[in-house]
């Protein structure tokens, strides 16, 4: 796990899985864990699951720190930034295109092919739950942790239960659960020191308060677009779906994008690859002053993600020596079988319902999971044969 890559190496593989992990962030943590736990070996199960656990921490789309995360594990701010392009642009480009007059993709493809690839990522899902519960929840605690944190999850479905629960399993694994020493390399390596890591903190919370005060002092619509979709990358927990009410509420309300347009674009970047925070991009070319079209697409997709990449250099350097703690890691042993939990949770609802809806697409994704776990196709393959074979069969 020592070899480190170019950033070019790092955009290229971050880019196959921007165009083949459908599902959601749930899903894309799973795709990330067969990539680069599974097969670049470039992390092991326990730092790939600490990472996770601070991502689910942390405000902002978790699937997309992660993967930040990693790029700049293997290299530096560059690996960072390619990462985030590999896996952002491909979703991104099409949701402009749309924007300019292109139908939504539930309109353009057949039914049976959308189902497929949701089915796909029910499977990518199950394969990385199955995982990660093999390695992180052994013993009669942890797995008693994990059902007890999937089961108020999916009792309570809110936001605030996954933080308290992850908490809770934080001060249980402390006192009561001994955990194994991380590994002398466990590829987990940030180069970023502590006092950088303040200094990116510190600009995060000075655009956050900052924006606002310029907006008010200099009114004007690039003004107002920046401070609008920083804020929704900034405050926003869970990611995804959770940002749209705020979108909406900033882009609607205020006339910016029709109402009809919004949904539009909403509905096609639920079938697209990659983060649902490239729906900014959708927004940003739709915007009914300027700047709009290719410009205001810019704008807002770099302005929502810009507090992930602020707050990813601010923690990680904290983050190594928290990891490094014995204490520390009773307590993030803990937190890793509650995050399997949610990840559990996550697993049913939203992916489950969602997915599954006859006997039919139930023997899909049993066949899907086979090819995934035994057959050992790559998730590329089985993404295209499920597109496919979807078409045909549902």
């Amino acid at each position: 796990m020592d070899k480190r890559e170019s950033p070019w190496q790092i955009f290229v593989i971050f880019l196959k899985l921007g165009l083949t992990s459908f599902g959601g962030p749930v899903a894309h943590l799973g795709y990330f864990r067969e990539a680069f736990v599974v097969r670049h070996r470039w992390l092991s199960e326990q730092a790939y699951a600490d990472l996770v656990a601070l991502c689910q921490f942390l405000p902002g789309p978790a699937s997309s720190q992660a993967g930040l995360s990693i790029g700049l594990s293997r290299s530096g701010y560059r690996g960072a930034l390619a990462a985030w392009a590999g896996f952002t642009l491909p979703s991104a480009i099409v949701l402009v295109l749309v924007a300019y007059g292109y139908q939504s993709l539930g309109q353009i493809l057949p039914y049976g092919v959308l189902a497929g690839l949701k089915i796909v990522a029910l499977a990518v899902v199950a394969q990385a739950v199955w995982g990660m519960a093999n390695s992180l929840c052994q013993g009669t605690l942890r797995i008693s942790l994990m059902l007890l944190s999937a089961c108020v999850v999916l009792v309570s479905g809110s936001i605030l239960s996954q933080l308290g629960v992850m908490m809770i399993a934080a001060l249980i694994g402390l006192f009561l659960i001994r955990p194994d020493s991380p590994g002398a390399n466990d590829g987990l390596n940030i180069a970023i020191s502590r006092k950088a890591g303040i200094l990116w903190l510190m600009g995060f919370f000075l655009l956050l308060t900052g924006l606002p005060l310029m907006q008010q002092l200099f009114p004007g619509q690039l003004l107002a677009m920046i401070d609008a979709f920083y804020r929704a990358g900034a405050l926003v927990f869970g990611g995804g779906n959770v940002v749209l009410p705020l979108l909406q509420a900033q882009t609607v309300a205020s006339h910016w994008v029709s109402a009809d347009a919004f949904l539009a674009g909403y509905g096609m970047a639920q079938a697209v690859p990659g983060p649902l925070f490239t729906f900014s991009a959708f927004l940003g070319a739709s915007m009914q002053q300027e700047p709009a079209g290719i410009t205001g697409a810019i704008i807002c997709l770099l302005a929502i993600f810009l507090p992930s990449f602020l707050l990813v250099f601010a923690a990680l350097p904290f983050w190594q020596g928290i990891r490094s703690s014995h204490k520390a890691r009773s307590a993030l042993a803990g937190v890793n079988a509650a995050v399997v939990g949610i990840l559990l949770a996550a697993l049913y609802d939203p992916v489950w319902t969602s997915s599954i809806h006859s006997p039919g697409e139930f023997a899909f994704a049993l066949v899907a999971c086979v090819a995934l776990v035994y057959w050992k196709l790559k998730p590329w393959a089985v993404v295209i044969g499920s597109a496919v074979a979807g078409a045909f069969l549902l």
